[in-house]
């Protein structure tokens, strides 16, 4: 099965992080960043899809995606 995640936040170092912590914990990039600027709170905000492959595990809805 593979998983899909949507990792979100402002364009900035913590944002980063998120995407590195993702890529060491075996997630892999699906395709390129996303930006948009939140009007509200005049910033840029970034986006990055990551997806990884969990064997022999059933989906359930109710498991965070992270602990697959």
């Amino acid at each position: 099965m593979l998983i899909y995640r949507f990792l979100t936040g402002e364009d900035d170092a913590t944002f980063c992080h998120k995407v590195t912590k993702a890529l060491s914990q075996g997630w892999q990039l699906h395709g390129g960043p996303t930006y948009a600027f939140d009007s509200h709170s005049k910033k840029m905000r970034a986006g990055q899809a990551v997806t990884r492959a969990a064997k022999d595990q059933p989906y359930d809805p109710d498991k965070p995606l992270s602990d697959y």
